[in-house]
């Protein structure tokens, strides 16, 4: 049909209509007409029918009568009129705002100043704070006449120092200046890595090196070229001016390279090229090939050829001699070494505004004098153009030559002193190319010095010889069109002051279309969707505000697209902007942070000349704003209109005030726009101003401004009554009016723009409709261009276009979908693009014209995925009903429809010849289709192929470029498969969650893509944010991008020539240079406000499209070159050092990649991760399970205690439960395994008497460190919170939370000596949180937490109470002035609170000053204190400083940033202080010189405080415990482990170490020699059984493992024996002990495992999962060969197998198991899995109970055969009586029951004994003697005891409740 066609495409017969648009809009009719000759209606205004699918494209219709009455005067009920808001979402990319004066910075540390030896500081000869790989050695330097680090190897990559040695750490160095003494190698490569953290902690990473070829800068990396030359310049030589080529620069370190001093100002690197502020530095790098001297820090810049006393005399500061290069005597500095200064003071920021701005004061000084603050820099902005550090030596001839300004970002220096002469113009060494040379000479020069200057370029070369060519030109994206209009609001509209262009926005970009041409510009910067635009009268400024509050403004050049200025606005969203005529006066309006309107005033006429905005006056009103405008004869005068309000404006003496006009009858109206009417010769009037403004009734108002009066009350009402069949006059009271959206006034007519969809235009007295034109939606703004003669008009359905008034025609200008893109597709013959969005449509596009051909829609079905047939004009799409239909774009033909799938369709994708088509749907279905015909039909549907859960995504299928493989997610998130796209034939299947040990969690697969066929590369994206390469025949591994974005990637392509990869990362664009292995980073680009769903190239591979919010389209600046070259797969996996190549698919039985465990070392616990590489010591290391939480400092959770145990049923009270004593009873308590981390200064420790003591749930653990013999202190009714150790250490008090048996918390006073309580006391009603003893041990003071708000203080004598208080506000921490006994101070929220003890006679009182913390400090909260040396006292902070006070002045006089979190902990001991942080890290401090500092001033500032050490532990530190010296200590985390760390020795040791969340299960292995636990966490742990001492870990993060079992012994060979464990994702691992490796991993189940077991035999594995069904595989080759459904809707519970054979029960088998499910039912089974024999001997179902006793759950059905008798079994569960029921197999009845006092939680039977143990929610445990029927009850945990196993010995037991256990020995029976 061609395109020109008014006819419309209907479908005969299927309900679906076709139609495309006439021309580019509607038109009016054939000549110029009134509205009783005829109408015209916009595209789509049809109605439409239910439920059919209707393609609405625009279309000329017969011309309509569309009458519009004029009435009189009147009032109606107001309406309501919303602005749409927009969604909040993270930015992309953060606009920088300058931050406000007072903003605080961090403060360095004193330590480092002035200088600090690197490699001495970290100890770099011993290794254990720093890390070496490859051909690192010390050799001897004959020039420096000393030892050196070689550094040598053909991969720089893998041959390296790296400091600190683990990625975790940081070295936290704060010196503005690094120095690097090195040589390279004669010959080599070099590269020099730094990790630069800044203020606002985005690390950056900064490298130089000769291997670079120019520079090159993304948001996250800068690389510099660092070039060495040697030879000598000749006068007249062309190279020396602007004849120097790249190519002589680039290439390999000279033979003779000297040994150089490379000082880089790591400051100004950052505030230059990336306009940041330098924070610290976090690790460096120095990788092959080079010698290195040493590296340094400080604060000073040094000159390196001035030491010694040659400085007196000079105003520079001289080396150090620790870090000079040694001179002999008579020799020059400059002829032996050289300096490389960079970058060079040229483009430095002034040195006064870089240290207001960037170099924070070493402490912050606290108390009378003034205090200087930090200034921002709003002047500095980065610089676009390329530098490259280029060393050479000089020449004769080079000296006594002046440089030309401005200077590089390279400075090199060649004298000792500066010379005067280089101020003065002359000719000097330049290049028009961004590098600096000097060139080496034997000839000594004696000139006063010379600096090699280059000038600054405005472009970056794109280099084109040699290697560079696979390097990506930067940008290689260039914006060229956007498909979309609106995003937050279609409001936004105006026209350009020449009536050219129209500006509008769309989401995040604002763009300028050129009407006549079609032409887009774009401004880009905003990160979240426009609210707001404003646009003066010259042209010259462009406002633009940000949706997402708080309101982020730009100011923009309009005519070069250049942002002027970037400032927040006191406004929280801003929803409308007015300039005024000049430009200098802007106002806006919207809501603040109360909801409360707001209008501000700028003052905007500087910004064009380098000012700033400026806030001239901002008012709040009560009234609703609507619209706002200046007016255009006065820049002081406004007006405004909203609900039953108009108001005129005026700005005088820097005050916004308003007066309302006097509405009369119409106050009640709704008013929506404004618009001031113009003089028709231009003239401004400002006397005879009207105002015109429209409301939501119909009513259009016209207002004499002057007199503030209105003149004329006009209302539109409709002239047709609803379903009448005349016309009809409604009277003013008869009917609504028709509501009006927008307004706009020429000299000559008005246009109003109205809800029912019609634009019309009215002369000014409104006498008739001179023209009108109706709308596919409602129109929401119009504007008149300024010429009167083109009307804008724009619609809330996302269409943009303009009304020509004399030609009477209307032009589209953009159309959009209204709700965000799902996934997009490219024809290649005709240039058409179709879209499928969230708005219900499929829509068609020109990519030429980016304009609208055919759009489908449907309000029944939302479509999901669409793809183009490769050869013929039709497309297909899937829906959210499962069907998939195909539509021709040119024939009318009957759409073929399949509904095959029964969920929603996630992927569609088309061979490239276009034989088959692949569809995939939520329920995992996957079907083929055969398309070598129209009448396409279905080949296959395979039924659990693809992942079931995966979101919809346009790369969930992806097709091979020959067409021959397809690949998918699936069947679950972890695999990939590949099959043959023709048979469907499984070819491979790779586990994404076994690839790499590195990652921090389990990954899943998001995205798969293929390279080009001659590659065979498979890209798979994973939910770990990295891109795997893999081999798609083999599935190796050949690559690895880490780290491509923070948030998971749904898209990703793949350049048809392989050399751009392009990824969709959230709201940005990711392009990746492929080619490249060691590929620098991407370049980003921004725009997208809402996450890109889908990116392709087109077809011809000169452009980009994205799909999101809108429709990006980019050009790719790159040239396509014709013989391209394919990069060759490495042999070996590049993902890590850490990572083996994996074998093939095929070797193994299940298809699944193997990955080789490594053995743990001797040096620590074996750590064994599934996706995580173990550590390689056992210290230091952190724990980063949660690493994708951010971290918060949470008081609720981490500085106070929270019981995590569950309420005890009420029963619980009635039954007398105790702990037996230590000798007879039936049960002893032998051990605890576990630390309540959940508690706070739980942990005592004193190594003078060695007492040690620690809370485990109830019980208090009193431990020997050198025997492990431990004492349990048992009494308390809730778990323990808090210790505390008088300082006699005679006496232990401990508190308990809360607990439903008591009304108050238990405080328990223990004698040391003897174990015993001595005393009871209770006060608080809500959890103790800290506990203290005075210095003389003569009173007790007890905190209560946030809730309770108690303070009480006790007598040590008899422990009577002597005072309580009830705080005001919450308080974190309490302690005793230890020089004087009647002081002690509180820390809370702000406040520290002094309380002076006052005793008169027997009654104690409380004086209470209190001190707030200066603003300065900036911490909201004080979380820990501790006195120091009299009279200090150090408070920790929420914000992670330390803050120190004179407690006799009651002043804080200094503070430090001690941490990145929280500060929970704080220890003092002589001249050290301890802290702990809620991030983990414990850090030892030098306070030594901090009581001089009281005293002397600032005058110590520079020694006052510095770091010793630092240790990262796993969680974060709620107690500790030094010696004296502060030595050695041992320290608790909130992950349950207690630490021994030594700061000597730099180590930290586990001494105690449990799991952190649930246990699971507890087996044993043969011999009882070991015992294995598993947890939640995601660990499977084997501990010794005789110490209870951890001896093996596994561990899977992100997963949880839910049941465990040990193979019985085979053939008495010990190295057989293995664990099988079950995970939550389904999935069964195999771990051999012996090896300490995973030795298989199987996926039997699509959910979670609940039950696991090894047959007698240990060849076979049982295993239930949640749903009920039983698999049974071989643990050797992970087949499973038989799924038993029988339970099939109820979880299993348990899988129990015993040996027996089986004849007496009328069956055959060797084996008899059962299985019981949570439904109360249990099934009794013979099996001889050799033979794979497996009969059902019984099944057994029990009642259950109409209500049942639960705290809210169902007690678990458990069962258990009998050891002492094998014809019994027993069972438990919820039923009619909470018994333990005992069941005959042969006898086939119940042959006994035993009473319960609750429903069981657990069951274990005892092998060797007639002993039942049963486990409560009630915290109890329970005994049974079935010989005797008697029973004893035992407590112990704060939890429900939901675990108790009997060793295969019968002599201990163990007992779980939550994340504790209780190891109990059975004496005797």
């Amino acid at each position: 049909m061609a395109r020109g066609s008014a006819r419309r495409a209907g479908v005969p017969g299927s309900g679906i209509q076709g139609r495309r648009p006439e021309r580019s809009g509607p038109r009016l009719g054939p000549e110029a007409r009134a509205p009783a000759q005829a109408g015209s209606r916009l595209p789509g205004s049809h109605p439409r029918a239910s439920g059919a699918w209707l393609p609405s494209g625009a279309r000329a219709r017969p011309a309509s009568l569309a009458g519009v009455g004029v009435a009189g005067e009147g009032v109606e009920s107001p309406g309501s009129c919303l602005l749409p808001e927009a969604r909040p979402s993270p930015a992309v990319a953060p606009a920088r705002v300058a931050e406000s004066p007072d903003a605080r910075r961090p403060l360095p540390t004193a330590w480092q100043h002035p200088f600090l030896n690197v490699f001495r500081h970290f100890r770099v000869d011993e290794w254990k704070r720093s890390a070496k790989q490859g051909d690192v050695a010390v050799v001897t330097d004959k020039t420096l006449k000393g030892a050196v680090y070689r550094i040598r190897g053909s991969v720089s990559a893998a041959n390296y120092i790296q400091l600190p040695g683990s990625s975790t750490q940081s070295l936290g160095l704060t010196g503005r200046y690094l120095y690097v003494l090195f040589r390279p190698l004669p010959g080599k490569h070099f590269v020099i890595h730094l990790d630069v953290s800044t203020k606002d902690n985005q690390v950056i990473r900064v490298s130089f090196s000769n291997l670079f070829k120019e520079f090159k800068s993304t948001a996250t990396w800068l690389q510099f070229p660092l070039v060495l030359e040697t030879r000598t310049p000749q006068r007249g030589d062309t190279k020396m001016g602007c004849g120097w080529s790249r190519t002589d620069l680039v290439g390999l370190a000279p033979s003779r390279a000297r040994w150089t001093c490379l000082q880089l100002d790591l400051q100004d690197i950052l505030l230059v090229y990336l306009n940041r502020c330098y924070g610290h530095l976090k690790s460096i790098r120095l990788c092959a090939s080079l010698l290195v001297r040493n590296l340094y820090t400080s604060d000073l810049c040094f000159e390196p050829a001035i030491s010694g006393a040659q400085w007196a005399k000079l105003p520079v500061t001289p080396m150090p001699r620790e870090m000079a290069f040694p001179v002999p005597k008579g020799e020059s500095w400059h002829d032996r070494y050289i300096h490389v200064r960079f970058p060079s003071d040229s483009l430095k920021v002034p040195s006064k505004l870089i240290e207001k701005s960037c170099s924070p004061p070493e402490a912050v000084l606290l108390g009378p004098g003034p205090q200087p603050l930090p200034c921002p820099v709003a002047s500095s902005k980065p610089v676009r153009f390329s530098v490259s550090p280029v060393v050479q030596t000089p020449s004769p001839t080079a000296s006594g030559r002046a440089p030309l300004a401005p200077r590089p970002f390279l400075e090199v220096s060649l004298s000792q002193e500066r010379s005067d002469a280089s101020n003065v113009d002359g000719p000097g060494f330049h290049s028009l190319e961004p590098w600096a040379h000097v060139e080496a000479s034997d000839v000594h020069t004696a000139a006063a010095g010379t600096h090699v200057l280059t000038h600054e370029s405005a472009e970056v070369p794109v280099v084109r010889t040699g290697s560079c060519e696979g390097f990506l030109p930067d940008p290689v994206l260039r914006l060229k069109g956007v498909i979309g209009f609106g995003g937050h609001s279609t409001r936004q509209a105006l026209w350009t002051p020449d009536g050219a262009a129209v500006v509008y926005p769309c989401h995040a970009v604002i763009v300028v279309l050129l009407v006549d041409t079609g032409e887009q510009r774009f401004f880009l910067g905003h990160t979240d969707k426009v609210s707001a635009l404003a646009l003066d009268g010259s042209s010259s400024l462009l406002a633009s505000a940000q949706a997402r509050a708080p309101s982020v403004m730009r100011l923009w050049d309009f005519q070069t697209g250049q942002c002027l200025c970037l400032f927040r606005s006191p406004v929280h969203v801003v929803c409308s902007l007015s300039f005024s005529d000049s430009g200098a006066l802007l106002c806006g309006v919207g809501k603040d942070h109360h909801g409360r309107t707001m209008v501000v005033a700028w003052g905007t006429g500087q910004v064009g000349l380098g000012g700033e905005v400026v806030v001239l006056a901002k008012a709040h009103t009560d009234f609703d704003v609507q619209a706002f405008r200046v007016t255009f004869f006065d820049e002081t005068r406004m007006a405004s209109c909203g609900q039953g309000s108009v108001r005129l404006w005026r700005l005088r003496g820097g005050a916004l005030r308003s007066c309302p006009v006097d509405l009369g009858e119409h106050h009640t109206l709704q008013f929506t726009d404004l618009a001031f009417k113009q003089a028709q010769d231009g003239r401004l009037e400002p006397l005879a101003a009207m105002l015109f403004v429209c409301s939501r009734s119909g009513h259009i108002l016209e207002i004499d401004c002057q007199r503030m009066v209105v003149r004329h009350a006009r209302r539109l009402l409709p002239t047709r009554t609803p379903g009448g069949r005349h016309p009809q006059k409604q009277t003013f009271s008869s009917g609504p009016g028709i509501a009006i959206s927008s307004l706009s006034i020429s000299p000559a007519m008005c246009a109003v723009g109205s809800e029912d969809g019609f634009l019309r235009l009215w002369p000014l007295d409104f006498s008739s409709v001179l023209l009108e034109a109706e709308h596919e939606g409602p129109v929401s703004s119009v504007c008149v261009s300024p010429d009167g003669l083109r009307v804008l008009s724009a619609t809330s359905s996302g269409h943009l276009g303009f009304l020509d008034t004399l030609s009477r025609v209307y032009h589209m200008l953009a159309r959009s979908h209204t709700a965000p893109v799902l996934a997009l597709a490219m024809e290649q013959r005709r240039g058409q693009l179709a879209t499928v969005s969230q708005d219900r449509t499929v829509r068609i596009w020109d990519l030429a014209t980016l304009q609208q051909l055919y759009d489908f829609t449907s309000s029944e079905e939302a479509p999901c995925a669409v793809t183009f047939h490769p050869t013929r004009p039709t497309f297909f799409c899937g829906f959210s009903s499962g069907a998939v239909r195909s539509f021709s774009l040119e024939a009318a033909e009957v759409p073929v429809e399949h509904t095959c799938h029964r969920g929603a369709i996630t992927g569609l994708t088309a061979t490239p010849d276009g034989r088959l088509l692949f569809s995939s749907c939520s329920e995992g279905s996957l079907a083929q289709y055969s398309c070598a015909d129209p009448h396409w039909h279905v080949l296959r549907v395979a039924a659990d192929m693809v992942c079931p859960d995966a979101p919809a995504s346009p790369s969930a299928l992806a097709v091979s470029r020959d067409g021959h493989l397809l690949a998918f997610v699936g069947p679950s998130r972890c695999t990939v498969t590949v099959t043959d796209s023709a048979s469907l034939d499984e070819l491979l299947r790779v586990d994404i969650g076994t690839l790499d040990l590195a990652s921090s969690r389990l990954d899943s697969a998001m995205a798969v893509c293929f390279g080009p066929a001659a590659l065979g590369h498979l890209l798979v994206s994973t939910s770990s944010n990295r891109v795997v390469v893999l081999d798609a025949v083999s599935g190796r591994i050949i690559r690895e991008l880490p780290g491509v974005h923070p948030e998971p990637c749904p898209s990703l392509t793949l350049s048809e020539d392989a050399r751009f990869l392009l990824i969709a990362a959230g709201r940005t664009i990711k392009v990746w240079d492929y080619t490249t292995q060691a590929s620098p980073g991407p370049q980003v680009y921004i725009g997208h406000s809402e996450p890109v769903q889908a990116v392709a190239f087109s077809p011809d591979q000169q452009q980009v499209l994205s799909a999101g919010d809108a429709v990006f389209l980019w050009d790719v600046l790159a040239t396509t070159e014709s013989n391209q070259s394919f990069p060759v797969a490495p042999q070996a996996c590049e993902a890590g050092s850490g990572i083996g190549p994996l074998e093939d698919a095929s070797s193994r039985a299940s298809e699944l990649p193997q990955q080789q465990v490594p053995k743990p070392s001797q040096a620590s616990l074996p750590r064994l991760g599934i996706c995580a590489r173990p550590p390689e010591g056992g210290d230091g290391v952190r724990d980063t399970r949660n690493s994708g939480a951010p971290r918060t400092t949470c008081l609720a959770s981490y500085k106070a205690f929270t019981p995590a145990r569950v309420s005890c049923s009420p029963h619980s009270a009635k039954v007398g439960t105790c702990l037996p004593p230590a000798s007879g009873g039936w049960l002893r308590l032998k051990a605890v395994v576990g630390y309540s981390g959940n508690g706070r200064a739980n942990m005592v420790w004193r190594p003078d008497t060695g007492f040690f003591a620690y809370t485990c749930g109830r019980l208090v653990v009193v431990e020997d460190l050198h025997s492990g013999a431990q004492q349990h202190w048992s009494g308390h009714s809730a778990e323990v919170s808090t210790l505390a150790l008088s300082h006699s250490a005679q006496v232990l008090a401990s508190a308990s939370g809360c607990s439903s048996t008591t009304a108050h918390c238990q405080i328990r006073i223990w004698d040391v000596s003897g174990g015993l309580c001595q005393h009871l006391i209770s006060h608080h009603s809500t959890t103790v949180l800290a506990l203290a003893f005075s210095p003389d041990d003569r009173l007790l003071v007890t905190l209560g937490d946030h809730d309770g708000r108690t303070l009480a203080l006790w007598g040590t004598t008899t422990y009577d109470l002597v005072s309580s208080t009830r705080l005001p506000e919450p308080v974190h921490g309490v302690a005793f002035n230890p020089w004087d006994a009647g002081e002690l101070t509180c820390v809370g929220q702000g406040t520290v609170t002094f309380r002076l003890l006052q005793q008169r006679g027997a009654d104690i009182s409380l004086q209470v000053r209190r001190e707030p913390v200066p603003e300065a400090v900036g911490a909201g909260e004080l979380t820990s204190l501790c006195y120091g040396a009299p009279p200090l006292l150090y408070c920790g902070t929420s914000s992670g400083q330390v803050c120190v006070w004179d407690t006799r002045a009651g002043r804080c006089f200094l503070s430090w940033e001690a941490d990145d979190g929280g500060i929970g902990l704080l220890l003092f001991s002589g001249s050290r202080l301890v802290s702990g942080s809620s991030v983990g890290q414990l850090r030892l401090w030098a306070v030594g010189a901090v009581s001089e500092l009281r005293c002397k001033g600032s005058g110590a500032r520079s020694s006052s405080v510095f770091m010793e050490h630092e240790l990262v532990l796993d969680g974060a530190v709620v107690s500790a415990s030094f010696d004296d010296s502060v030595d050695m200590g041992v320290v608790g985390t909130t992950a349950g482990t207690l630490w021994f760390v030594s700061w000597a020795e730099g180590t930290s040791t586990r001494l105690i170490s449990g799991h952190r969340s649930k246990v699971n299960e507890v087996v044993f292995g043969p011999g009882e020699a070991h015992c294995a636990t598993c947890s939640e966490d995601g660990s499977v742990r084997v501990w010794a059984l005789a110490s209870m001492e951890l001896v093996i870990q596994f561990q899977v993060l992100n997963q949880s493992c839910l049941c465990l079992a040990w193979s019985p012994p085979c053939c008495g060979r010990p190295e057989q024996q293995r664990l099988a464990a079950g995970y939550g994702d389904g999935s069964l691992r195999i771990f051999s002990v012996s090896r300490t490796a995973m030795e298989l991993k199987m996926h039997p189940h699509p959910v979670a495992l609940t039950a696991v077991a090894f047959s007698t035999d240990g060849q076979t594995v049982l295993s239930g999962d949640k749903d009920g069904l039983v698999a049974v595989s071989h643990p050797r080759t992970g087949t499973t060969f038989r799924v038993l459904s029988d339970h099939q809707g109820a979880p299993i519970s348990t899988i129990c197998v015993t040996c027996k054979e089986c004849e007496d029960l009328g069956v055959e088998g060797t084996d008899l198991w059962l299985a019981a499910s949570g439904d109360q039912r249990v099934s009794v089974w013979a099996s001889d899995w050799l033979r794979n024999r497996c009969d059902l001997v019984d099944w057994l179902s029990f009642p259950m109970p109409a209500t049942t006793e639960t705290q809210g759950h169902l007690p678990p059905s458990l069962a258990a055969f009998c050891p002492w008798d094998g014809a019994l079994l027993m069972y438990v569960g919820p039923g009619v009586y909470k018994e333990v029921i005992i069941y005959n197999l042969c006898q086939k009845q119940v042959v006994e029951k035993i009473p319960l006092p609750f429903f069981a939680m657990s069951l274990s039977l005892s092998p060797g004994s007639y002993l039942l143990a049963v486990g409560f929610a009630e915290c109890m445990l329970r005994l049974v003697d079935c010989a005797t029927g008697t029973a004893q009850d035992f407590a112990g945990h704060d939890n429900a005891v939901h675990l108790c196993r009997f060793t295969p010995s019968a002599r201990l037991l163990f007992t779980a409740a939550r994340n504790e256990i209780l190891v109990w020995e059975v004496p005797g029976r």
